[in-house]
């Protein structure tokens, strides 16, 4: 069904139908969005292209902190390990390239219709994450959560150096039509 989230359970080993459906994502370059959640396999569809436009958009943005706080921007990237993981939209990263991270100091979750990005956040924050930023393409919102005092929303991103405001108002945001709003 178009638009609705569906859990799917398998219990005890994959059957050998499965492993194949997920290898013939592999093999199609379907996956990149997959994760693991301690120890269960979650299947993520892309999401609407403007999900896409928007993590461009926020792009210069995390480059441009990146470049003057010493810390490393990235698109999507492996938080966690390979058996529990999370791929967030973007980030600043502590460490340099590498396949794993276990940590960042901000996060960028794109947010989307039927999104399980608020399931993430215990796991962000039992990773050492400082900051979450949270955008919404729709209403061009930018919510900044500071995870170090639990999920408390702020006004203003202390990695950044910016209010919430101003980060919204430097990101690229994609043309919304009537049917997006």
């Amino acid at each position: 069904m178009p638009g609705v989230a569906v859990t799917t359970i398998i219990r005890g080993p994959r059957p050998p139908e499965v492993q194949a459906w997920l290898e013939g994502r592999r093999r199609a370059g379907l996956d990149r969005r997959d994760e693991v959640w301690e120890g269960a396999y979650v299947v993520a569809p892309d999401p609407h292209s403007n999900h896409g436009r928007t993590q461009l958009g926020v792009a210069a943005l995390l480059l441009a902190a990146g470049r003057r706080l010493g810390l490393h921007a990235t698109a999507t990237f492996n938080l966690g390990r390979p058996d529990d993981f999370r791929i967030p939209d973007g980030g600043l990263l502590r460490a340099p390239a590498a396949v794993w991270h276990d940590t960042a100091e901000l996060v960028v979750e794109v947010l989307s219709p039927d999104d399980d990005t608020s399931l993430k956040l215990d796991f962000y924050r039992a990773h050492g994450v400082r900051e979450v930023l949270l955008l919404d393409w729709r209403s061009r919102e930018v919510v900044v959560l500071d995870l170090l005092a639990g999920h408390a929303a702020r006004p203003d991103s202390a990695v950044l150096g910016m209010t919430d405001r101003q980060v919204a108002d430097a990101v690229d945001w994609p043309p919304l039509d009537e049917d997006d709003r």
